[in-house]
């Protein structure tokens, strides 16, 4: 491990760790194919997990452990959302995945205290899976909320850094608004409103010698983040901005290829809505993305790990970022 100049602030940043307590692992490997009823698309399904995404994905809770185990000491850590497997595509109001994430948060909480910062991921609340099932739920919302304590919204001050962690399905509802429940929507967009109102008033007040660098789980957001005028304001900032939810650097430079594609409506909602932000993904580059990937990685290319970020608080040098393989 590279060793800090005097000063210097270290930040561990993971993500998409995708435990699985006992409750999930109960389910099966196979817990996704079951509820396909077209026998290709199971296949096709099957497929996909077992040479490309994750063969066993309800067994990868060690990743975590032996993160824990090898981590070094640091300042910080963040980790960048989804705590569980989401096994019952609804999010933790699901008693299965709630119960990983609360595992998974407290495996964190008892190795970082307060020096832990969360944010909020897809899979905490639910979504349209891939292959034509789930749905967000506000329960969802409440119980990670409320009873996992993962704020929508955090702001961490390191000299002349700002760092912000923020709910990226929140800002990118409107793209998500065919996995809501109709009767939820209008909640739904209040929650919306009054998160983008936190970060209004945050970048507002941010002093213009600030460096910022955000947690935003779902890059889906940042074409929404980018269309509020306090955010594109501060853009020049943005020293860089920490994703998730890709899981590989391979599906980053596949998007980036792909940035600007017309959107594809025929697919069912799930194509639809990543084709939407594939559409949309030219706005990724004026927040210089950076991806943490899967703690696991995929299948295909074994490419988990971690990342140990070194900050000058006096900011008289940009943040340097050092990746920590963890192939399984």
């Amino acid at each position: 491990m590279e060793i800090n100049a005097p000063g210097e602030v270290t930040v561990a940043i993971l993500s998409d760790l995708h435990y699985a307590g006992a409750a999930e692992r109960a389910r099966g490997e196979d817990y996704e194919f079951r509820v396909i009823a077209n026998p290709f698309l199971r296949a096709v399904a099957r497929a996909y997990r077992h040479i490309i995404w994750m063969r066993y994905p309800l067994d990868q809770g060690w990743q975590l452990d032996r993160f824990l185990a090898e981590i070094g000491p640091v300042d910080y850590a963040v980790a960048n959302g989804d705590y569980s497997c989401n096994s019952g595509f609804v999010g933790v109001s699901d008693p299965a995945a709630g119960q990983s994430a609360q595992e998974c948060l407290g495996k964190l909480r008892a190795k970082f205290g307060d020096r832990a910062r969360f944010t909020i991921g897809d899979h905490e609340l639910g979504k349209h899976a891939l292959f034509g099932f789930g749905e967000m739920r506000l329960a969802s919302w409440r119980v990670a909320t409320e009873i996992l304590g993962l704020p929508p919204f955090w702001q961490l001050a390191v000299g002349r850094y700002t760092l912000m962690g923020m709910a990226s399905s929140l800002i990118a509802l409107p793209a998500y608004q065919p996995d809501t429940l109709p009767e939820e929507w209008p909640e739904w967009l209040r929650l919306r409103e009054t998160h983008l109102t936190e970060i209004h008033a945050a970048f507002n007040a941010l002093p213009s010698n600030q460096r910022v660098i955000l947690f935003c789980h779902d890059p889906t957001a940042l074409p929404f983040l980018w269309r509020e005028e306090p955010v594109r304001r501060r853009l020049s900032q943005i020293e860089h901005t920490i994703i998730g939810h890709l899981h590989t650097q391979l599906i980053l430079w596949k998007s980036r290829i792909l940035a600007g594609i017309p959107p594809i409506q025929f697919l069912g909602h799930a194509v639809s809505r990543m084709t939407a932000a594939l559409h949309e993904a030219h706005y990724w580059q004026p927040f210089h993305v950076r991806l943490c990937p899967a703690l696991s990685g995929i299948e295909l290319l074994n490419d988990g790990g971690y990342y140990t970020m070194q900050i000058d608080p006096a900011a008289s040098r940009p943040a340097r970022f050092i990746f920590h393989p963890l192939p399984r």
